[in-house]
């Protein structure tokens, strides 16, 4: 066991005689994080209503047609890919506060360049800024919130990451009811100037102030943020904080997370949450709910209730049974979702994704619409109670500190760059697959993801990030 080793897999701070720190100021601290997640959240549901918005806009505004609504949507994906790598540069040279500061410069840029927009190139340059934040702060604020969380809240703050991106979402698609899209980027300048404000009073990570040697500001930030009327106790010295090297690959506590790391961010985009998503409107309106964005409103009401369930019991029930759990829920709902569409499809000639067989009594087919709804809304509440936070929040706590940045960029990276490739080549897989068989494709990676999450994922509540480490190096 090297130097460094023996440093990672004790606890960098530590109360003496193993008393739990209890302090409120980490409550504070975690929801000024959690700020970027919601514009980040805000940033992705901006499209929604802004879009429909766009279409009605007459001269000198821009308008959008097909072509140019598609990467209107897409092209944050683009930006946020490049945010992770960016974000991961930045989370170990910077830290992890300067970081979170960072990431409000694009955010709020970017929607002051679509609120001036008067071409289409400067929407799309807009959300290009927007994605690059997104990508800074999906990957820095889990980060910033594992490394302050003491482990019996680690899970419940971890989680509000996620809740707090579905709730920007669903903020956006409530705001898109009263705003055009002018007026909603400008609402979207408001959690990330909130965060800057509110993280300016916050302190770095004690983790991060220790690994630059910063001993009297960790115990200070160790004071504010768990209320410690103790010294704090730091490990023995050893080696000083090295970046990542590719020879640290041939270590199983840097290999075996990355593994993990990499490969929930596959699944959660390979689960079908996206089809879904797509769907959702067009199954609303077969069930004879005319008002489309009402389906939107209802998607983000259940996002948001279940991920909040999620938050609530993460600590309690674990990581593994709930992301087994949520996978086992999403493979009975999809193959439902395969299902409906078989039954509805018209014949292997019929090119439309949605049309009764002709032959059913109306009411029959209103029947299996409804059927549709339950299965979308079984499967998003899956979706949130596992596989839309628990990968983000393992991916802040598996990774030694000294390849965090690397490897949560690779993560943040895969995981956007998956959403991008699904998102562009999801009409075309439809055609090939037909709907019904690409729910089937995606119910088969769904059980994919649960035998992975038995064999491989291990279990995280109740342990420091140090323990998470020794668990990895077989210690």
């Amino acid at each position: 066991m090297t130097p460094e080793d023996r440093v990672e897999t004790q606890p960098l701070l530590r109360p003496p005689g193993g008393s739990v720190p209890r302090g409120r100021h980490v409550f504070l601290a975690s929801f000024a994080a959690a700020l970027g997640p919601l514009s980040f959240g805000f940033a992705l549901g901006y499209s929604s209503p802004a879009i429909p918005s766009l279409r009605r806009a007459v001269p000198p505004a821009p308008q959008l047609d097909d072509e140019a609504a598609s990467w209107f949507g897409a092209i944050v994906t683009l930006g946020a890919a490049a945010g992770g790598v960016l974000g991961g540069w930045l989370v170990d040279r910077a830290g992890r506060k300067l970081s979170l500061l960072f990431s409000t410069v694009p955010f709020v840029t970017g929607f002051a360049v679509i609120t001036a927009a008067q071409d289409l190139w400067m929407l799309l340059g807009g959300r290009l800024l927007t994605g690059l934040a997104c990508g800074i702060a999906s990957l820095v604020a889990p980060v910033y919130i594992s490394e302050i969380a003491y482990p019996e809240v680690r899970g419940l703050l971890g989680s509000c990451v996620q809740l707090m991106v579905v709730t920007g979402i669903l903020l956006a698609y409530l705001a898109g009811w009263v705003l055009d899209w002018r007026w909603l980027a400008v609402l979207g300048c408001v959690p990330p100037s909130f965060m800057l404000l509110l993280m300016c009073c916050m302190p770095e990570t004690p983790r991060f102030l220790l690994t630059q040697h910063q001993r009297q500001e960790a115990l200070a930030a160790a004071q504010f943020l768990w209320g410690s009327e103790q010294g704090w106790e730091e490990p023995s010295a050893g080696a000083e904080h090295q970046g990542f090297r590719l020879a640290q690959l041939r270590r199983p506590g840097v290999y075996k997370p990355f593994v993990i790391g990499i490969s929930l961010m596959v699944f959660q985009q390979l689960s079908g949450i996206n089809a879904v998503m797509f769907y959702a409107k067009t199954i609303f309106e077969e069930a004879k709910l005319r008002d489309s964005s009402l389906a939107s409103v209802v998607v983000g009401v259940i996002q948001v209730l279940f991920t909040a369930m999620a938050a609530g019991i993460m600590d309690r029930a674990g990581r593994r049974l709930l992301l087994a759990l949520s996978g086992v829920v999403m493979v009975v709902s999809s193959s439902a979702f395969g299902a409906y569409f078989k039954l509805t499809q018209g014949g292997p000639s019929n090119s439309s994704l949605l049309v009764p067989v002709s032959m059913e009594p109306a009411d029959a087919s209103a029947g299996l619409a409804w059927l549709a709804v339950g299965s979308m809304c079984l499967f998003i509440a899956g979706f949130a109670v596992g596989w839309g936070p628990i990968p983000w929040l393992l991916m802040s706590e598996i990774f030694p500190l000294h390849v965090k940045g690397v490897a949560t960029g690779v993560c943040v990276l895969t995981n956007w760059l998956m959403a991008f490739l699904v998102t562009k080549e999801f009409g075309s897989l439809m055609e090939v697959l037909r709907p019904y068989g690409a729910f089937w494709l995606a119910s088969a990676f769904c059980i994919l993801s649960v035998l992975f999450t038995l064999s491989c994922v291990p279990e995280t509540k109740g342990k420091t990030l140090e323990q998470i480490t020794a668990h990895f190096e077989g210690r």
